[in-house]
């Protein structure tokens, strides 16, 4: 019986150091991490010929919160943004959807899908690439 105990212990074990050594830290969009949550954009940019160009995000406000997408346990979203056309830091929403894939999001707003990839989802960041355009989200 302590052999066989012994002999689970070591396949577990090495069950373990295989699957937590990984010869690239780079998440590939390929993640458990959970996407449901409220994201604010960051940054924005580029990325050609493998090279990521990033800058602060153009649709945000100075002085108010950063515009969002909230995602919903039910595949609802909503999208916020902020603007100071007509008064100061006036939030507008529109109600959409996403669906979510290996390593894809389809977010769809207005009637109008758009497939991004996951470049990278941490429990506080989501970068998302369609083409050569980049966005970074923050929760």
């Amino acid at each position: 019986m302590k052999t066989k105990n012994l002999i689970v212990a070591l396949i577990l074990s090495v069950g373990l150091f295989t699957t937590s050594c990984n010869s690239s830290d780079e998440n590939e969009g390929d993640t458990i991490a959970p996407i449901v949550g409220k994201w604010q954009y960051v940054k924005q940019g580029s990325n050609v010929s493998g090279v990521e160009t990033l800058r602060d995000y153009d649709g945000n406000v100075s002085g108010c919160d950063h515009d969002f997408i909230d995602l919903k346990l039910d595949n609802t979203a909503v999208f916020g943004d902020y603007d100071s056309t007509l008064s100061p830091c006036a939030l507008s929403t529109v109600s959409g959807s996403y669906d979510r894939g290996d390593s894809k999001v389809t977010l769809t707003r207005n009637g109008v899908a758009t497939t991004y990839d996951i470049v990278n989802l941490t429990a506080t960041e989501l970068k998302l690439k369609n083409g050569a355009e980049v966005f970074v989200l923050i929760r």
